[in-house]
């Protein structure tokens, strides 16, 4: 869910609009990237309204998704503290207060974001609720590998490294790693996103950092092509004017996304990660796992094992796996 603070200052930026004209964009929006692509260039964000629109439509789940990757990278490495955040593509910012809200040492946070108008809304809601963010700084630029850029502790870049030609990727991950102890990247959950953070993933193990999350490893991706893909979910609830511009009726939608962090230093992993949803059938659970040893494997876990098998009932799609 989102903090009350960002909520409540989305609600009021989405009030100068009916719910109607941000549907509207809404459908006006979906059919532009249809038409043209995610990664094929253009300004698909034209007015005011559609930049509210997508706001509206993709914030939540931008920021949950981010939340869950931000938190299963800080749950891995205790005692990072990063001071300063770098957001590369930010749009409004939802990565950035994910951040906020797991490493409250964050003191100073850069935005980079092509669009001036999506830096005019993220800006309006940096500074909404009684607890604004940090100070932010938010520079207009398109993201390239020679952009100069401050030094940051922290550097993420969420649902953006995807919508850059394929042939410029390696080195816009170059860049964001420079000088950085921790990066993360996060993509949809779909085939395309789970390649394109499976190649930033190579590029920064080939630096020498360490794979924290949510790989168990340092290695190859053992999911490289097929009808396999590795990604993960969380669940966020819809409000009412959610539902509506969405044409949902399901009070809650699940984000799918993939992701990786990478950090200097060394750090201890999980034996392996759940990459499904545990299949549970009476006195038996499977678990598709990625491991360091085998790659990925199915485990069988009976009522029969007694800890093992509860331990086992419990555990989740993403979970880490000790055993």
């Amino acid at each position: 869910m989102l903090p009350d603070d960002l909520r409540t200052a989305l609600d009021q930026a989405l009030a100068r609009f009916t719910p109607q004209e941000l549907s509207d964009a809404v459908t006006r929006l979906t059919e532009r990237y249809r038409v043209a692509g995610v990664s094929q260039g253009g300004n698909h964000l034209r007015t005011r309204a559609d930049v509210a629109a997508y706001a509206a439509y993709r914030m939540p789940a931008t920021y949950a998704a981010a939340a869950a990757a931000l938190r299963q990278a800080a749950m891995l490495t205790p005692g990072f503290e990063p001071c300063s955040h770098l957001d590369a593509g930010g749009g409004t910012g939802a990565a950035i207060w994910a951040a906020a809200g797991i490493w409250p040492s964050v003191e100073r946070v850069t935005v980079v974001e092509h669009d001036a108008h999506v830096i005019d809304l993220g800006r309006r809601l940096a500074r909404g609720g009684p607890r604004p963010l940090p100070a932010t700084t938010w520079r207009q630029a398109p993201i390239t590998a020679g952009l100069d850029r401050p030094p940051a502790d922290l550097v993420t870049m969420s649902y953006a490294l995807g919508e850059l030609p394929e042939r410029d990727r390696p080195g816009v991950v170059k860049w964001l790693a420079e000088g950085a102890a921790m990066v993360v990247i996060i993509e949809p959950g779909t085939p395309a996103g789970h390649a394109t953070v499976a190649a930033a993933r190579d590029v920064l193990a080939a630096q020498g950092r360490t794979i924290v999350a949510p790989c168990p490893h340092d290695g190859a991706c053992p999911i490289r092509q097929g009808r396999h893909w590795c990604h993960f979910s969380v669940r966020l609830p819809r409000t009412s004017l959610h539902r509506r511009i969405k044409a949902g009726t399901l009070s809650f939608e699940d984000e799918k996304f993939s992701y990786v962090a990478a950090t200097t230093g060394t750090w201890p992993r999980p034996a392996a990660r759940v990459l499904r949803h545990p299949q549970k059938r009476k006195g038996v659970v499977a678990l598709r796992l990625c491991t360091e040893g085998d790659g990925l494997c199915d485990v069988i876990v009976s009522k029969r094992q007694g800890d093992l098998y509860r331990e086992a009932r419990d555990v989740d799609w993403g979970d880490a796996w000790p055993h």
